[in-house]
């Protein structure tokens, strides 16, 4: 077996003895917050299929997105994260017939390219390899595997991906937060930060925001906030933030309030963005099945409403 550039996260497999009869697949989330990985028992082809699913093994790791933190962190975290659900399940990849990785960041044929050389040097070349953008995933979790539809991603950021019964597909945002995931728990925070130094400057209106803010993060003047971001100006620790805005727009903070409205704004135009390029709403208005995944952040009614209201999703 390839040690690869970074053979010890492999050195388990030699002391790992592995049953001939038990195959297994591994299967992949990877976001900006986090990654997680299950290992499964390749299973036979059943309708319906068991409930719960055999999982023999899960590993969670962090942020695998290439655009967030470098091709090199994001390979080492994906790398790190199977090699612990294969530990845990007493196998390796020896065993695997599978995998599937579904991962943030994949938005061109060439980032899936490359993707699937890296893992085709990691494993022997009868694994069939999958790569695709993780809202892929969650719409087939969405849809019982039935890749039709329309899938709405908010976490640290956030995309809208779609798919018509003949294949055709589309996508709206989930280009990151320079090019304007607005929407996102990073846009949401960025924009509660900014809120704060506008209020500071004398730019903007007062807002509960400030004493919120600073004393989440342990700081004395909006002054420090700079130095704050700035020292490590990664997308999920600031996106850690936005409790303390839903904190403040539930205490009244007009602020804080005009800031989850932009968002779910903002989110419902992504998924009218797809639906319309995809004819997903037919003749009376009726659409197909959708899925909504990652809203911890907004009042998930408030964001159905606007969605009935502007793309007529029921």
């Amino acid at each position: 077996m390839k040690r690869y550039r970074n053979g010890e996260i492999w050195d388990f497999e030699h002391e790992t003895p592995v049953s001939e009869d038990r195959p297994v697949i591994l299967g992949l989330d990877g976001g900006t917050t986090s990654t997680v990985c299950i290992c499964m028992p390749v299973l036979p082809f059943s309708n319906p299929l068991p409930d719960p699913l055999p999982v023999l093994a899960r590993a969670v790791a962090g942020c695998s997105n290439h655009n967030s933190v470098g091709e090199t962190a994001a390979r080492e975290t994906l790398e790190q994260v199977m090699a612990d659900a294969l530990s845990k399940s007493g196998s390796n990849r020896s065993a695997v017939q599978a995998v599937c990785l579904a991962v943030s960041g994949v938005n061109h044929p060439t980032d899936e390219q490359r993707i699937l050389n890296w893992l085709r040097d990691i494993f022997p070349i009868h694994v069939k390899l999958y790569v695709q953008n993780d809202a892929v995933a969650a719409l087939a979790s969405g849809t019982m595997g039935k890749l039709h539809g329309c899938v709405l991603i908010a976490g640290t950021g956030t995309i809208a991906y779609g798919f018509t019964e003949d294949g055709r597909e589309a996508r709206a945002a989930g280009a990151g937060p320079i090019l304007g995931d607005w929407g996102s728990g990073y846009g949401i925070a960025a924009q509660a930060l900014t809120a704060v130094v506008r209020a500071h400057d004398g730019r903007g209106p007062e807002t509960i925001l400030t004493n919120s803010i600073l004393q989440e993060l342990d700081l004395c003047s909006p002054d420090e906030l700079i130095g704050w971001t700035y020292a490590d100006p990664s997308w999920a620790r600031i996106a850690a933030l936005v409790p303390v805005v839903v904190s403040c727009a539930e205490a009244g903070d007009e602020v804080a309030n005009k800031i989850l409205q932009d968002s779910v704004e903002e989110l419902a135009l992504s998924v009218k963005a797809v639906v319309q390029k995809l004819d997903l709403c037919g003749e009376g208005g009726a659409c197909s099945r959708g899925s909504i995944v990652g809203l911890e952040f907004l009042h998930e009614r408030d964001l159905q409403g606007r969605l009935q209201k502007m793309t007529k999703v029921g």
